[in-house]
Order: structure tokens, then sequence, then C-alpha cells
């Protein structure tokens, strides 16, 4: 007699396998694709930090937030559609489901062609309001051309799809199309900057290689995407977009718009802590890069955490299951609070090295090197004090997401950036200089984080077994 496993389908994945079981086959695909997809985008830092030019560093500093739109853009309708269609499965409703991902699909690629030509128009103003001086415009113009103007719509679509196929079950799929462009990336980076193009192009070919392995991720994500339609509601049909009913698009946006705004006003802040930066110094501003990327490790995993208990926390919303519900909460946050711990110890142990990665002190000017990644590490040992409460913010914003919560994302988003962080990042600026400026983060989030549970605790509370979606 056989005593082999039978592989659960992924609605009794969703509804009866144990959670622990259940968050970790949904979680460990999307963490390791956060990771992958964090070394797609620091990757260029560490190849450009090998030229030793603290002035390329800033400019990919300041292009990082143009960057970092794009992810604001796919939750759009990448969170906004994937959760809907994981709460209309609970429902059993397959064919709204399968009506809202197409919509889904052509929406982001509608906003990603309009933030393309917005970017292309205005440019240098942009850069130059961004922080740029006369010494890194050149370099971050060159980036934003090729990464953001030309490369928006395959970064924006690869990451809608890979929200859309995690939240109908399809976490590894997802993973694998992310990490690909990451892998990709690495491969092609020194390719194109030491080899194909000439000295001082490094920044260029940095932009190109990233641009060409988010095209092949995208078209990854887009096959498995058509695959995955044949067993679930996701389908690529324009005729099927425009028959999306209008509360279901209403319903999109409802929560696509606070998961969008999140990353938006997360953008904005850094927009302000480059500004600030950059008043200081070029180098005090490559130093918050390199800092910027280094801190976004934990938060990678926190989020890959937070991604994969989404379309769980979702379906049991919706099917009534209250307490599986609560269960999968609390687990995905008590996971995500261990990582957050181990981080501040491994950062307060090993800040200058960790920061020296990312910018050689033995090519070019050497001077302003070191004083850049002596920056680097004051800032780092201060900022991962935030991790933890970063965790509460990010646990409580998709819980809120999973379960439909448009206007509690939305208002918890507002007093996390604009009433928390961005004013404290001023008065503690202007108080303490650029250690102020550093500190700004985990005092920020920390309040920030005490207001995330006390809205988390009330949604859940109100919340009935029988619910509307």
């Amino acid at each position: 007699m056989s005593t082999a496993k039978t592989k659960p389908t992924r609605q009794q994945l969703f509804a009866e396998v144990p959670v622990k079981e259940a968050l970790l086959a949904m979680a460990i695909p999307t963490i390791i694709s956060q990771i992958i997809n964090l070394i797609y985008n620091v990757v260029d830092a560490f190849f450009i930090g090998r030229t030793g030019n603290a002035y390329m560093m800033a400019a990919t500093s300041i292009t990082l937030t143009l960057f970092m739109m794009n992810v604001a853009l796919s939750n759009l309708f990448g969170i906004g559609g994937g959760s809907l269609v994981a709460r209309k499965m609970g429902a059993k409703k397959p064919d709204e489901a399968k009506r809202i991902s197409a919509y889904s699909v052509y929406g982001a690629v509608a906003v990603s062609l309009g933030y393309s030509l917005l970017i292309g128009l205005f440019m240098n103003p942009i850069l130059r309001f961004l922080g740029a001086s006369d010494a890194t415009i050149g370099y971050a113009r060159s980036y934003a051309s090729i990464v953001v103007v030309f490369g928006c719509l395959p970064s924006v679509l690869s990451m809608a799809l890979a929200h859309l196929l995690r939240n109908v079950g399809y976490s590894s799929q997802a993973s694998m199309g992310l990490s690909m462009g990451g892998i990709l990336n690495v491969l092609l980076d020194p390719l194109f900057m030491f080899v194909l193009l000439p000295k001082g192009q490094e920044v260029t070919g940095a932009a190109v290689a990233t641009t060409i392995s988010n095209i092949i991720a995208c078209a990854y994500l887009l096959m498995q995407y058509q695959r995955a339609s044949k067993s679930s509601p996701l389908t690529l049909s324009l005729k099927e977009a425009s028959a999306c009913e209008p509360e279901n698009r209403k319903a999109v946006f409802s929560v696509g718009i606070p998961s969008a705004v999140l990353p938006g006003l997360f953008d904005l802040a850094n927009i302000c802590v480059n500004i600030l930066a950059s008043g200081h110094s070029d180098l005090v501003l490559a130093a918050m890069g390199i800092v910027m990327k280094v801190e976004r490790i934990p938060n990678a995993i926190n989020i890959g955490i937070c991604q994969g208990m989404l379309p769980i926390v979702a379906f049991n919303y919706s099917s009534g299951n209250h307490e599986r519900m609560k269960e999968t909460i609390n687990t995905a946050r008590l996971a995500g609070l261990v990582v957050s711990v181990l981080s501040i110890i491994f950062f307060q142990c090993f800040a200058r090295p960790v920061a020296s990665v990312f910018l050689s002190t033995r090519a070019g000017d050497a001077e302003t090197a070191l004083m850049t990644v002596g920056f680097a590490a004051l800032f780092l040992r201060i900022r991962c004090f935030a991790s933890p409460v970063q965790l509460m913010n990010y646990h409580t914003s998709y819980c809120m997401q999973a379960m439909g919560k448009g206007k509690e994302t939305l208002l918890h988003a507002i007093v996390r950036e604009l009433v928390c962080y961005i004013p404290l990042m001023f008065l503690l600026d202007r108080l303490f200089g650029e250690t102020g400026l550093a500190a700004a983060l985990p005092v920020g989030e920390g309040l920030a984080a005490i207001f995330a549970l006390y809205l988390l605790h009330s949604v859940i509370r109100q919340s009935s077994p029988e619910r509307r979606i």
C-alpha cells in the first residue's frame, strides 16, 4: 500500500492545510523571489561601487526613487486585483475572478506606459528636484532613460503578473519569474558594464542589463500566466477585461490605490531623504543610498512573508473561517519579528564591512570612498533599529489589503509617512544634522507601528463571520 502523500490542491492549501505548513508553502518561494529581486535591484549599485566613483553611486540613489515607483504602479492592479481574485475564489465566484484578472493585466499596461511618458517628458527637472547635482545628473539621466522610460512596462507588468499568479496559488511560478530577472541581471551587469561598453559608461551598461533582464522575466511570467489560466480564474482576454463589472473595478481600486499609495509615499519619503542628504554633501547622499539598499535585505524577507500570508488571509476572510485567518496573521507576524531582531544584531556587528561591499575603497578616489563608507556604517547602525516596527507596518498593511479594507490601508499609509516619518525627518535633520536624518526612520516607523496595531485590532474585532465582498 502506498504511503505517498497527495499534494494538496490550491483550495485545500488555503482552507485546510495546517497554517504553518500553508504559510511556508506560500511564503518560502515569495521570500526567495524577494531576495533575488532585491539582488536584482541592488546589483547595479554593487557593480557601480566597484568603480570607486561616489558620484555614480549618488546618481543611482537618485534614480532608485524613480525606479521604485514601478512597485507602486504594479501594486495598483497586482495587489488590488490579486487580493480581490483571492476573495472571489473564497466566495466561489470564479467567473468574476477571471474578469478581474484580465482587467488588472491591461490596467497595469496602461499605467506603466503613462508613467514612462511622464518621466520622458520631464526628466531633467525631476532629476534636479530629486537632488541631482552637476556632478551626478549625467549619470542619473543615462540610467533613468533606459530603466524607467524604456523599461517601465516589462518591470511593472512582471510584478503585477506575479501578484496575480501568487493570489491563485501559483507562488512558485511567480517567484521563479521574478527570480529569473534577478539572476540574469547579476550575469549581464558585468558583461555590459566592463566588457561591452567603454570605461566611464558603467551606469549605462547597468541600465541596459537591467532592462534586458526585465523583458525576459516578463516574457516568462506571461507564459506562466497563460498556462495557469487553464486551471485557475486567470485570463488575458481583452473581452473579459472589458466585461469586468463596475463594482469589481471599484473594488480593485479600493484596495489597489492604498496599496500603490504606500510604496508611493515610501518613495516620497526617500525623495525627501535624498534632498536632505544632498544638502549635506554628495558623499552623505551616496552613503544614505548604500544604507537604503542594505536595509532592504530584512525588509525583503518580511515582505515575502506578508505576501505569502495575503492570499491565505483573503481566502479565509471571504469564506468565513475567522479563526484560521487570525492564526495566519499571528504566525506571519511572529516569523517577521524573529527576522527583524536577527538583522539588528547582524548590522550592529558588521555595519562597516557590509557598507564596504557597495563601494570599493581601493579604486577611484579612495579618500572620498572611505568617507562615504564611514557615513554609511553610522547610518546603518542607526536605521537598522527600524526593522521590527517596519515589519509591524508592512504586516498590518497586507492584512488590511487581504480583507479588502482600502480606506483603512490608505489611512495607515498616510499616518505612517505624512504624519510620522517625513515631518520627523525634517525636524531631526534640522536639530541633529545627518545623524538625525538617519534616526528619523526608527522613530517615525515606531510611532506608525503603534497606530498600525490599534488599527488592525479594530478591523479584526469589527469583522463578522458573515462578510460581503
